[in-house]
């Protein structure tokens, strides 16, 4: 199974390692999305201190984890409905899928490339935001944060695979992929404090993983919550993954069924 694991990995270094500029062109691309919220933190930010007091911080340092966060559990989510999308448009899916490996394998090793590229992302988010714009860091509650990071990544994972499987069998069209990206990211807190929105919206943000997490987070990091004080966000997010999980199998099972039936997967 490593072997196996490892072997994908070493493929999508190599192809990621054959575009030289790609690694120096997303540090600048972390920094202009940074620059972007620090000044508007410059001219906004004090519109909303009164939503961020419970995190005890500024907006741009709220903001700055929210997006790095956003960014790094994203892998969970784009990984697998882009990886086969592009091994559709190679031609290389039914191939892949018909090796012995098993399904859950292949998807495993779909994603641990991009989550190391989700790392790198990450740190370069708390590298700036530690050394260039000197956002504080030292309330962080390592465990809480460990916790959370496991359980927001394995509920996008799930939503990740059943997003591939609309891939899967209508091969563009993605609605749960628009949904995470576009309505999480507007709902969630992001971007700003849920409390900023209007009562309907709040209520809406709740039904997603996405607003307990990055609650969750800002707490954890900012103010050193355990995993006690943040027992309502973490009993949600448990349930999103008891729910999500057997979801997922199921949905990606059916659409990798209904397609050999098709006999879809070579198409694109």
């Amino acid at each position: 199974m490593l072997r196996k694991i490892t072997a994908q990995i070493k493929k999508d270094f190599l192809i990621e390692t054959s575009y030289k500029f790609a690694f120096l062109f997303n540090i600048f691309s972390v920094l202009a999305s940074i620059l972007t919220y620090f000044f508007i933190d410059k001219l906004f930010g004090h519109k909303v201190t009164e939503h961020l007091e419970e995190f005890g911080v500024s907006y741009f340092s709220y903001v700055l984890l929210s997006m790095a966060f956003f960014s790094y559990i994203g892998v969970g989510l784009g990984s697998f409905s882009s990886r086969i999308r592009g091994e559709q448009l190679q031609g290389t899916l039914e191939s892949l899928l018909l090796t012995p490996t098993k399904i859950s394998i292949l998807l495993a090793g779909m994603a641990l490339w991009n989550l190391i590229i989700a790392t790198f992302d990450i740190l370069i988010y708390l590298v700036l935001g530690i050394f260039i714009f000197k956002i504080n860091f030292s309330n962080i509650n390592i465990l809480s944060t460990t916790i959370i990071l496991i359980l927001t990544m394995a509920s996008f994972s799930c939503l990740g695979i059943i997003s591939a499987s609309f891939i899967l069998i209508f091969k563009r069209g993605n609605p749960v992929g628009w949904i995470i990206n576009t309505i999480e990211g507007l709902l969630g807190g992001v971007y700003f404090p849920v409390t900023v929105m209007p009562g309907f919206l709040q209520t809406a943000a709740r039904f997603f993983p996405i607003t307990y997490a990055i609650r969750a987070i800002e707490l954890a990091v900012y103010r050193g919550y355990s995993l006690p004080e943040l027992k309502s966000e973490l009993i949600f997010l448990c349930l999103f993954c008891l729910v999500l999980t057997p979801l997922s199998g199921y949905t990606f099972k059916y659409a990798l069924k209904k397609a050999r039936r098709q006999g879809s997967l070579l198409q694109y």
